[in-house]
């Protein structure tokens, strides 16, 4: 017989079972269903400290109310109770610093909304509220939104550096 022995069928089938087995038993099965992609990372917020500059008026519109209560500024970032009390400059000029301002330039999403209450301008139409000659991040600002209302604001952005922008 030239080729060696002749197998039989039946032993070929258990050979080839044998060899599938041996195969399949030496992967790992997952019978695990794979978790659906969930959500994108949060991007990580950016903040910035900015100067805030406000010139108050030369003089008091109040009759009855006094002028002697310093000047407020507000930003539509900050929660109740974070408003920012300004100090006295030189002059009727008034400064701080905000800290912990959500950097929004280049613009990708809404302007911030910044005002000041000024003491100075109480009984006036607007209750002393205002966002004329106020300065947010060296930038004097110039949109406003609501302007000779109690509800007077300016859009302005800041970058990463502290820097005010007006809108485009």
């Amino acid at each position: 017989m030239a080729g060696g022995p002749r197998r039989s069928p039946s032993t070929s089938r258990a050979a080839f079972a044998a060899l599938a087995l041996a195969l399949a038993a030496s992967g790992c099965w997952d019978f695990q269903k794979d978790v659906p992609e969930g959500p994108s990372a949060l991007p990580v917020a950016r903040y910035a400290t900015v100067r805030v500059q406000y010139r108050q008026p030369n003089g008091c519109v109040n009759v009855a109310s006094p002028c002697d209560s310093r000047v407020v500024f507000f930003g539509s970032w900050m929660r109740p109770g974070e408003e920012l009390l300004l100090d006295a400059g030189p002059g009727l000029v008034w400064t701080g610093q905000a800290p912990n301002v959500p950097v929004n330039w280049p613009p990708a999403e809404s302007a911030h909304l910044v005002r000041i209450f000024d003491p100075h301008l109480r009984e006036s139409v607007t209750g002393g509220v205002t966002a004329a000659r106020l300065s947010v991040g060296g930038q004097i600002v110039s949109s406003f939104d609501q302007v000779g209302t109690p509800s007077e604001s300016a859009f302005v952005y800041v970058d990463d550096i502290g820097v005010g922008h007006n809108p485009p």
